[in-house]
C-alpha cells in the first residue's frame, strides 16, 4: 500500500514538474519570438489608441458644454490623458524600431517621457483635489498652484540631468539611478493621493447624508483615490525591480509579456477607469468647483 502511495505521488510530481516545465518554455518562446513580440506591443498599441481616443472623445464633449470657460484644469487633464496614451502608443507601433535608434539615449527618453508626463497628468487631480479640500476649509489655495509648476519643474529638470549624465557616461549606475529616480517620483504621487484624496474623502463623510451628490462625489473620491494609489505603487515597486533584476527589464524586446502586464495595470487600466469614472459634464451654468489653468 505503502509503495503505491509513493508510486501516485511520484507520478503527481512528475506531472506537476511537466506543466511547470511546459508553462516555462511556453513563456520562453512568446518572449523569444518576434511574431509574438509584435502582436503584444500592438495589442498595447491599440488599447493606448483606444483610452486616448476617449479621452479626446471626452474634451471635445467638454469644450462644447463649457467653451466659455477656457483651458480648465478638467480640459487640461483630458487632453493630457490624449497625448501620454497618444503618444505611447505610437512608440509601441514602432517598439522594434524604437529599440534600434542611435544613440542609445534617445530610447531611455522615448520610453521614459510619457510616463514622466503620466505623472504630470494625475499630479494634476491631486492640484484638483487639493484646491477643493483648501477651499472648503476656507484656506489660502494661492500656494498650490506654484507648488504644482515647481515639483514639476524640477522632476523634469533632474530627469533631463539623468538624461544627460547617462548619455555622456552610459554606465549600469547611472541606468539604476535612473531607474530609481523614477521610482521615487512614483511613490510620491501615491502619497499625494493618499494625503488628499484620503483628506477629501473623510471631508465628504462628514457632509450631512442628504447633501447633495455626497454619496456620488464621496464614490468618485474613493474609487479614483484607490485605483491612482495603487497604480503608482505598483510602477513604483516595478521599477525598483527593474533597475535591479534584469529578469524584470522593460526596456528589452524581449520581455513583452511583462511589458503587456506591467502597463495594462500602471497606465491602461487606470486611465480607463478614472476616464469612466469622471466621465460626467460639467453643469452649463453655476460652476463652482470648475477651475481655469492660469
Amino acid at each position: 500500500m505503502r509503495g503505491l502511495l509513493a508510486v501516485e505521488a511520484a507520478g503527481a510530481a512528475a506531472a506537476s514538474a511537466s506543466v511547470l516545465n511546459g508553462a516555462v518554455d511556453w513563456w520562453r518562446d512568446v518572449n523569444e519570438s518576434p511574431l509574438w513580440q509584435d502582436r503584444i506591443f500592438h495589442a498595447l498599441a491599440v488599447l493606448y489608441g483606444i483610452v486616448s481616443a476617449v479621452a479626446l472623445i471626452q474634451l471635445i464633449r467638454i469644450e462644447c458644454r463649457v467653451p466659455e470657460y477656457g483651458w480648465t484644469t478638467q480640459k487640461v487633464f483630458h487632453f493630457l490623458n490624449f497625448l501620454v496614451n497618444g503618444v505611447r502608443s505610437v512608440v509601441f507601433v514602432l517598439r522594434r524600431n524604437v529599440q534600434l535608434v542611435e544613440p542609445e539615449i534617445i530610447q531611455h527618453v522615448l520610453l521614459d517621457m510619457p510616463g514622466l508626463a503620466f505623472f504630470t497628468t494625475y499630479a494634476l487631480l491631486v492640484l484638483f483635489w487639493a484646491e477643493i479640500y483648501y477651499q472648503a476649509r476656507a484656506m489660502s489655495t494661492d500656494g498650490l498652484r506654484p507648488t504644482f509648476y515647481w515639483i514639476n519643474s524640477v522632476v523634469y529638470a533632474i530627469q533631463i540631468i539623468l538624461w544627460l549624465v547617462l548619455w555622456w557616461k552610459p554606465v549600469r549606475v547611472m541606468v539604476i539611478l535612473s531607474k530609481m529616480f523614477f521610482a521615487g517620483v512614483s511613490l510620491f504621487a501615491a502619497l499625494g493621493f493618499v494625503l488628499y484624496g484620503g483628506r477629501l474623502f473623510l471631508m465628504l463623510q462628514r457632509f450631512p447624508v442628504e447633501s447633495k451628490g455626497r454619496r456620488k462625489k464621496l464614490q468618485e473620491v474613493g474609487y479614483v483615490t484607490t485605483i491612482c494609489f495603487s497604480c503608482f505603487l505598483i510602477r513604483c515597486v516595478m521599477m525598483c525591480l527593474n533597475a535591479f533584476d534584469k529578469a524584470a527589464d522593460l526596456d528589452v524586446l524581449n520581455h513583452p509579456i511583462l511589458n503587456f502586464f506591467y502597463y495594462l495595470l500602471v497606465e491602461i487600466v487606470p486611465s480607463a477607469l478614472v476616464l469612466f469614472i469622471l466621465r460626467k459634464l460639467p453643469p452649463k451654468r453655476g460652476i463652482t468647483q470648475y477651475h481655469p489653468i492660469h
